[in-house]
């Protein structure tokens, strides 16, 4: 009898060690960048797509904090390169690298800091993105071209207004405000209820 236990018990242990190991993700579920170093700086990249993407990141935040952004935005068929250096020259390097890998067409991402720095290349190099997607700019620029522009930002956090007149001023017939619901500022839309309204709005501009 008591082997007939001891038996089962070990039968027991097997099933259960077999059906309840979780600790490999399954195919396609690791979302993590690549590391990789683009114009001398640290950068993580997802995806090989046709169409180039480059991410920069807000003043708290850093390359991986785009990690769902990237993956969704990889997913649709897209090179995607968030970059730790969040300076314009640094941001005008990616673009630079992806054009000379094969990606003629590259829209720039960021958020508050990074939204500013990507403002303030685009102002001096107005033929370089394909389009503008920016969270919560602080500042209005001078000097855009007339790429499709996206600008969202919260309703009631204090620089709302810049997005509306960047929209307003800027050349281009496809500029467009998306004004949420909430005070949530730059990357932090998308650590709220609205995080998804603005990744759909996103995603659509950068189908390609």
């Amino acid at each position: 009898m008591k082997a007939l236990l001891a038996l089962l018990s070990l039968l027991l242990a097997v099933v259960v060690g077999c059906s309840g190991d979780d600790s490999t993700p399954s195919a396609g579920s690791d979302t993590s960048g690549t590391e990789i170093e683009v114009g001398g700086g640290d950068a993580l990249q997802w995806g090989d797509g046709e169409y180039g993407v480059v991410l920069a990141h807000g003043a708290v935040f850093d390359a991986a904090s785009w990690e769902d952004q990237a993956s969704a935005i990889a997913n649709q068929g897209a090179t995607v390169i968030a970059v730790e250096d969040i300076t314009p020259e640094s941001i005008a390097a990616t673009v630079a690298s992806l054009i000379d890998n094969g990606h003629p067409d590259v829209a720039l991402v960021g958020g508050s800091a990074s939204a500013d720095a990507i403002l303030q290349l685009a102002s001096q190099q107005p033929d370089l993105p394909d389009q503008l997607v920016l969270l919560s700019p602080n500042r209005v620029v001078d000097g855009l071209g007339s790429e499709p522009k996206l600008f969202i930002a919260s309703e009631d956090e204090p620089v709302a207004g810049v997005s509306q007149q960047l929209a307003d001023g800027s050349p281009g017939a496809d500029n467009k405000v998306i004004l949420l619901p909430g005070s949530a500022h730059g990357q932090n839309i998308f650590d709220g209820e609205n995080a998804d309204a603005a990744m759909d709005a996103i995603l659509q501009r950068l189908a390609n």
